[in-house]
């Protein structure tokens, strides 16, 4: 990697929690290899090692979104240091548990999901306090080795967890599970977070977690990016969730099947050091075309049943391309966020990803069960290259000279009547004289206004025109309560948002006249 590319890491507090992070993933893929391997000996193998992987994805789908909310409203610090306190005690539990063989396969399961949903509880967070630490021109940096960090975890950690299953069995890596958990605690306790300043309006978390999914839901580039997460994802879970059975058929014992991991890793590893090179040759259309070509290849290759060196090949092959999709669309999230959303918004993202992941692993054990590896292989190759081709149709915009800094640029709202803050709704209208050669331009400069303002806290959006002066233009949007309103005007609203809207009064004849209709119940 260029020295570019590693310039996150002579951040001193980025360097320290990125170390802390993987111990922590080489913790977690340690206890993968660990639960997976205690149930390949069961009957219903297939069955058993899916629904491990599921219970590891599934709280993201129930959690993630709330611990967006809660990570954009508390201190992200603290609230990571107590989950990681949290986890060490659910894997030190599950650990003495193991050494004393009381672990049946529905009892793995439940500290499977218990583990699962802390790490639903940290990835937000995680992910939302890096723009904290390294500048935004860093982020795109920032995330690829984050990507190196998963991928070096996925390398190392399957590896020597196998050797020690192999050697001691599952409490041992269960243990040292509970020891990373414990890192990443120590590295967020020395960590001084500047104080930060208290929100004039908290957000109570009903309304944090509904207004987090209506960004989503009014954000285009989040959308795209959102179903190519999505069109990768679920094709490509089959080799997380069957390569304990791939290991099986290939005659490998647990040694072999992290090896084989190790394999997934190394392509990862491989992936990112060759990252800052794609990146500057192709497009992140281009790049989403390339790796699902390649990792299709990589499953085709597996579902004709190689020897273990094709498979190897095959299975490096696949890390690198998983390595490169997924650190550009994460990269490409992290540029088009405001951080007064950045968590919850993220926390969509995992929601997406994770629950991809949940749901090709339960579909593809069992399809494994009722046709075999290679018959679900080779679907999922069909799946993925089937995914790919759709990059035409839905192409990733990442806009990544957009401005998402805080901009307050309406003015305070002067009101005779004063609303409670809570209730509504609010009815905003902003009028326009435009002259008749621009109407065509202003009406399509307003369209473009319009995500703008549902995805700050609007529900309702609409443009018309007087019918007796074809001059004036009315814009109206409708705002739940008369404080979501004053969030629009005190930080949600960024730098592109502005641009958007003078773009707009630019096409009239001055300013928009500002009325604010209020609920008269609300008063």
């Amino acid at each position: 990697m260029t020295i570019t590319e590693t310039a996150p890491l002579r951040e001193p507090v980025f360097r320290s929690l990125w170390l802390a992070v993987l111990a922590g993933n080489v913790g977690t893929w340690m206890h993968t290899v660990g639960a997976q391997w205690l149930v390949v000996s069961e009957a219903n193998a297939a069955t058993w090692v899916s629904l491990v992987q599921a219970a590891t994805t599934l709280p993201v789908l129930v959690l993630a979104l709330p611990s967006g909310a809660l990570a954009d409203n508390l201190d992200r610090r603290r609230l990571l240091l107590g989950v990681q306190l949290g986890l060490s005690c659910v894997a030190a539990t599950l650990a003495v548990l193991a050494a004393l063989d009381r672990v049946e396969p529905p009892l793995l399961l439940v500290f499977t999901f218990l583990l699962g949903a802390g790490q639903a509880l940290t990835l937000p967070s995680w992910q939302a306090v890096i723009p904290e630490i390294v500048p935004r021109e860093q982020l795109p940096a920032a995330s690829a080795l984050g990507a190196v960090n998963t991928n070096l975890a996925r390398s190392a950690g399957p590896a020597v967890g196998g050797l020690l299953v192999a050697q001691f069995g599952p409490a041992v890596v269960f243990a040292l599970n509970a020891v990373s958990f414990v890192v990443f605690a120590l590295a967020l306790a020395r960590w001084r977070r500047p104080p930060q300043p208290p929100a004039d309006r908290p957000e109570r978390f009903g309304t944090a977690v509904h207004d987090g999914g209506h960004f989503v839901r009014y954000s285009p580039d989040v959308r795209r990016i959102l179903g190519r997460v999505l069109l990768f994802v679920l094709p490509g879970s089959v080799v997380w969730s069957l390569l304990p059975l791939v290991a099986r058929d290939l005659g490998l014992g647990a040694g072999g099947y992290g090896g084989l991991l190790a394999a997934l890793g190394a392509g990862a590893v491989l992936g990112a050091l060759l990252m800052p090179r794609v990146r500057a040759r192709l497009t992140p259309n281009r790049m989403v075309l390339a790796t699902g070509l390649v990792y299709g290849s990589a499953l085709l290759v597996i579902a004709l049943r190689p020897g273990v060196t094709a498979a190897v090949a095959a299975l490096s092959a696949a890390g690198l391309a998983w390595m490169m999709l997924v650190s550009r669309m994460n990269t490409a999230m992290q540029l088009v966020l405001p951080n007064w959303v950045r968590a919850r918004a993220l926390a969509v993202y995992q929601v997406v990803f994770a629950g991809a992941q949940a749901a090709g692993a339960l579909a593809w054990g069992q399809v494994a069960a009722a046709f075999g590896l290679t018959a679900t292989f080779g679907t999922a190759a069909a799946m993925m290259v089937a995914g790919t081709s759709t990059v035409r149709v839905l192409p990733v915009r990442t806009h990544e000279d957009a401005d998402t800094s805080p901009a307050v640029f309406w003015p305070e709202p002067h009101l005779m009547l004063q609303p409670r803050p809570d209730r509504g709704p609010v009815l905003v209208q902003a009028s326009y004289r435009v002259p008749e050669p621009h109407t065509s331009a202003f009406v399509a400069a307003m369209h473009g206004l319009r995500d703008s303002r549902l995805r700050t806290g609007a529900s309702r959006w609409g443009l018309f025109r007087d019918g007796a002066d074809p001059r004036t233009f009315v814009e109206t949007y409708l705002v739940p309560t008369w404080e979501e309103h004053l969030r629009q005007h005190e930080g949600r609203l960024t730098g592109s948002d502005e641009e958007a809207e003078q773009r707009a009064v630019a096409l009239a004849d001055g300013p928009p006249v500002i009325r604010h209709l209020l609920d008269a119940e609300s008063l």
